[in-house]
């Protein structure tokens, strides 16, 4: 029998149109999720989920509850079909929706912790304007030194946010430290540079200054231990109780994303296939650059989980 490890993606798998069709298959999902989501929200999140326009999507605020009610109610249909993980994991965002998947956390309880923990974020961009880009081909000890250095030329900030496949790194800061970084990366010989289209700096030490403002978010809301082992991004190790998984989100905000050892936890403890539950494919594409002999599917459209469905009802 396959042990499956379901992953969870974060933002930048959004996209217009997520999620419709599953509703248009599955009627009962209006009710179910987008409904109750649309009014604890106070807007109508379903319909920027389906309609868009994508540059009313794009906020922080906004993006993030979207990628996970898209991913949660993915997450429903799979359980529907009788497929249940072995493992969960979630990529930034993405740990919630695996917290709710392993019965830690309520899923309105863990949509409201995430639109607030966007708009933290969000906030924290609007006083010290960041940027993002991914580093493809150097080792993690070449893009730290490189870190180091553009931030004592610029006096800002710029970290290692992602580790998110074995050549791809991405960092995180203060949008000339960043710039600076990626010219350095260049001459380093990176085979490519890409700045992301994100809406603040995230992961690094310029979300702690919110940090303490998210404390008391998560002590209003109820947590509980795992029902299903979940690896944590700030450890990439299992979450251990109901505390620890507190622990975790907390650390996660200004820590970096280990996703690449999170994968190879996840391979070591015997999960023999990956399942990426959501709107994107970008996690399914990091975990065929860590472990390419471990199959890997996406959900994010119909078609998509059809052929995953078929294939993992096969392999139970």
């Amino acid at each position: 029998m396959a042990a499956i490890a379901f992953l969870f993606p974060g933002q930048g798998s959004q996209r217009v149109g997520m999620g419709r069709d599953l509703v248009t298959r599955h009627p009962e999902l209006w009710d179910r999720y987008y409904r109750p989501a649309d009014e604890l929200l106070g807007f109508e999140l379903s319909r920027l989920c389906w309609e868009g326009p994508a540059e009313e999507l794009r906020p922080t605020e906004v993006t993030q509850p979207a990628v996970f009610l898209t991913s949660l109610v993915t997450l429903d249909v799979l359980r529907a079909h009788g497929l249940e993980p072995s493992f969960v994991a979630g990529h930034s965002l993405g740990e919630y929706t695996a917290l709710v998947a392993a019965g830690v956390l309520d899923w309105r309880d863990a949509l409201r912790l995430v639109r607030r923990r966007g708009e933290l974020m969000a906030a924290v961009n609007e006083r010290t304007p960041g940027a993002m880009a991914a580093l493809i081909g150097l080792d993690p000890a070449a893009v730290r030194d490189i870190c180091g250095k553009a931030a004592a030329e610029d006096g800002g900030t710029v970290e290692i946010a992602n580790d998110n496949e074995p050549e791809q790194l991405v960092v995180s800061g203060t949008r000339e430290a960043v710039r600076l970084a990626a010219a350095m990366a260049r001459e380093a010989g990176a085979r490519r540079v890409v700045t992301l289209d994100v809406g603040a700096p995230f992961h690094c030490s310029l979300m702690r200054e919110v940090e303490e403002e998210f404390r008391a978010d998560l002590a209003a809301v109820a947590f509980r231990d795992p029902v299903v082992p979940v690896v944590a991004n700030a450890t990439a190790g299992y979450v251990a109780d109901a505390a620890d998984a507190v622990a975790c989100l907390r650390r996660q905000l200004a820590g970096p994303v280990r996703w690449t050892p999170t994968l190879r936890r996840l391979a070591e403890d015997g999960a023999d296939t990956f399942v990426e539950v959501g709107p994107g494919k970008v996690l399914t594409g990091f975990a065929r650059a860590t472990l390419p002999d471990i199959p890997q599917f996406a959900t994010r459209d119909g078609r998509q989980l059809d052929r995953a469905v078929a294939s993992l009802t096969s392999m139970l």
